[in-house]
């Protein structure tokens, strides 16, 4: 276990950086004391309504479209097991371990906040789980994104009560022998502890998390990779004067330029041929690269504002307020905000793959990369060199392209209508996360094609942070001397990437 100080929960909106700290860097998790008072005043209101037998949604009722169907006092608590067995429908492969750790910070989170009316043992059990390393096995398909990701918190919640499978010590197991071995005892549910569960969007949120964390690292690093590209084919940096950008102030315009400009300082290629070049200016994939990565910065900054408000946000239901003891139904589970922002995040990472793209071919491309031998390779007709790692770059940006279609665009009624118009969040997330991958890649190729080029323009050196990367990059990988498969090349790239090995130092 991480030996950070844990982070307190109280409700409160988590960062991306503190998501990524439980989820990866297995650091722990406490309760602010007090969230327990809160989550007992509404706890008390639910009893209050056991009490009086008054008819209300999710406590004493069935769900969806049998919210009509009134429960007897004594099978409420068979009603959540059931409910919690019943929407664990989920398919397709389990979510990695760390979007799960995600997932149980974030349910522990919003139900810390007192108004999902559930005892604090059920929230303090969500953090044991966490902090012990039981992972349930939470299958990624199968939520629609209203009410909430109900399959994937199904999944989750079965393993509070010793049902289900988990993973526990890099070993897939019963929900049961998972709690057992790692000293915990199963939950007994009790009224509407399973509904709060389940009613939420955690699952897109966790996954969306992650995925955008890593994704604000990649837009930085593409302005590392375009440096590197610039360099190679002789560009000019006169684009990222910041009085062009001052004439167009868009934040992450600036921010870009400005690295771009700190990259390239000291660059003894661009002084080679800065008297006697006679291109008046550089194709847009290298002169508009402050104005398209700054648009990228700008959109996840965009994104990942919204979803850090909903890391803190209630989104059961119905929801239940102490302080004047009303219990409310409504909407807060619906994904709508998030699968439009993950939607846009996701378009913007595709036209970064894609300008990406367009400068690795500049690289490789005889008919325009500046002098540079054919795919970089020194017996160009021989060897191949880099001709089909741009392949593999194109089929990934062409991927990206098809998920860059919005998912929140469609919707499947469901619950025989009662539920009548879903987010597909989830769906949203999930795609989102792929594009990252993918875009991860394409920026390794980037990356090993313009360190090939700057070592045929050698002795001329590069910027000097450019020089330091280009050292860094081939410690991982020698330059291409003779035709080799360029796939463990590109993999060991995305490897460092990231780890943070490459770029780390100069990101901004």
């Amino acid at each position: 276990m991480n030996s950070s100080s844990p982070l307190s929960l109280s409700g409160q909106d988590i960062s991306l950086g503190e998501v990524h700290a439980v989820a990866r860097g297995m650091r722990a998790v406490g309760l602010v004391p007090v969230t327990r008072e809160r989550m007992d005043a509404s706890r008390q209101v639910i009893n209050g309504i056991l009490q009086k037998e008054v008819a209300v949604y999710g406590v004493n009722t069935g769900f969806g479209k049998l919210s009509d169907v009134r429960i007897p006092a004594n099978r409420l608590n068979e009603l959540q097991v059931n409910l919690v067995r019943s929407h664990a429908s989920g398919l397709g492969k389990p979510l990695s371990e760390a979007e799960v750790r995600a997932m149980l910070l974030l349910r522990a989170n919003v139900l810390a906040k007192g108004l999902s009316g559930v005892r604090r043992e059920t929230v303090e059990m969500l953090i044991a789980m966490l902090n012990a390393g039981v992972h349930p096995a939470v299958p990624e398909k199968g939520s629609v994104g209203a009410s909430g990701d109900l399959a994937p918190l199904a999944h989750l919640a079965l393993v509070l009560i010793g049902e289900g499978e988990a993973f526990y010590r890099g070993e897939r197991m019963s929900g049961g022998e998972a709690l057992r071995k790692a000293g915990l005892a199963p939950l007994r549910l009790e009224a509407k502890e399973g509904l709060a569960l389940l009613n939420g969007t955690q699952g897109m949120t966790a996954v969306a998390s992650l995925a955008l964390y890593d994704a604000q690292h990649l837009v930085r690093l593409a302005d590392v990779t375009g440096a590197m590209s610039l360099e190679a084919l002789r560009g000019t940096p006169a684009a990222f004067d910041p009085r062009i950008q001052e004439a167009r102030p868009h934040r992450g315009q600036t921010a870009a330029a400005r690295h771009l400009t700190a990259l390239l300082e000291r660059s003894e290629i661009r002084e080679s041929h800065r008297t006697n070049d006679s291109r008046i200016q550089d194709a847009y994939s290298l002169r508009c690269m402050p104005q398209v990565h700054g648009a990228v910065r700008d959109v996840l900054d965009h994104v990942c504002a919204i979803v850090e408000i909903e890391t803190g946000s209630a989104t059961d239901n119905p929801l239940v307020f102490a302080a004047s003891g009303d219990v409310l139904s409504g909407g807060n589970f619906h994904g709508a905000p998030l699968s439009y922002a993950f939607d846009y995040a996701a378009i913007a990472l595709t036209d970064l793959s894609s300008i990406s793209e367009r400068r690795i071919d500049r690289l490789i491309n005889p008919d325009i990369n500046e002098g540079l031998p054919p795919f970089l390779s020194s017996e160009a007709g021989l060897s191949s060199g880099y001709m089909i790692a741009h392949v593999a770059a194109a089929a990934l940006l062409s991927e990206c392209k098809v998920l860059a279609h919005p998912a929140s665009v469609d919707s499947v009624p469901t619950s025989g209508g009662k539920e009548d118009h879903d987010s597909m969040g989830m769906t949203a997330a999930l795609k989102l996360r792929q594009i990252v991958e993918n875009t991860e890649g394409i920026l390794a190729i980037e990356m090993l094609c313009a360190a090939q080029g700057l070592d045929y323009r050698k002795p001329l050196k590069p910027g000097r942070q450019i020089e330091e990367i280009v050292t860094a990059i081939r410690k991982i990988v020698p330059r291409l001397e003779a035709d080799r498969p360029p796939a463990t090349d590109i993999n060991h790239l995305v490897l460092a990437i990231r780890q943070g090995h490459i770029g780390g130092l100069f990101e901004a």
